[in-house]
């Protein structure tokens, strides 16, 4: 990555700024970010810690409608990288895991009929279907199981773990064209899980 022309000493780019401006202003919904193609100014100290905690500078970010606002211009985009994006600037951030956390979800009817609809930290509904799927990896340090959900873009959720231990009661064997499965059902879809991700560890 270039070096950083987004200086990390408590200089805002002008975009964040003008952001950071209409912050308690209330929104009219996500800006096209994904549309948006400004050139890259480089890195700015902002990261997202696994917990779903935004820091800049090392510090929390306490004020939850400046979260919202530089949420809602997070994109990540083929690099694998994340950025903030306006109109005019791009501008890479630090992502520990995903960007937002499944903290809530509730359940509508069972089996092939059952609607899981899930609510994020920064308040995005989902519901899990085609346009929103499940996906599954294994904790590299205990070997759990990490359920993430497709939000917007390339932008995914990881389920805190009480929200993962819901999501495993719920889930099913089921035959697949892989041999039978454990996953769970939503919005028509079943969402398999690796068996290599079950299997029990000595």
């Amino acid at each position: 990555m270039a070096e950083a022309t987004a200086k990390t000493d408590g200089a805002l780019p002008e975009g964040l700024k003008a952001l950071m401006s209409r912050a308690d202003t209330g929104g009219k919904g996500p800006p096209p970010v994904e549309k948006w193609n400004p050139p890259f100014c480089g890195d700015l100290d902002i990261r997202i810690a696994r917990d779903g905690t935004w820091y800049y500078l090392g510090s929390p970010i306490g004020r939850m409608p400046l979260v919202k606002l530089f949420a809602s211009v997070l994109r990540k985009d083929e690099d694998g990288q994340h950025y903030l994006v306006t109109p005019v600037e791009k501008i890479g951030i630090t992502v520990e895991d995903a960007p937002l956390l499944a903290v809530e979800m509730a359940v509508e009817g069972e089996a092939q009929d059952q609607q899981l609809t899930l609510r994020t930290n920064l308040g995005d509904l989902v519901a899990v279907g085609a346009d929103h799927p499940l996906r599954f990896e294994k904790e590299p340090d205990s070997d759990g199981l990490k359920p993430y959900v497709h939000v917007r873009g390339r932008l995914e959720a990881l389920f805190t773990r009480a929200l993962m231990y819901q999501l495993a009661d719920l889930m099913e064997e089921q035959a697949t064209d892989d041999g039978t499965r454990m996953g769970v059902w939503s919005g028509g879809r079943f969402f398999s899980v690796d068996p290599a991700f079950l299997s029990v560890q000595d």
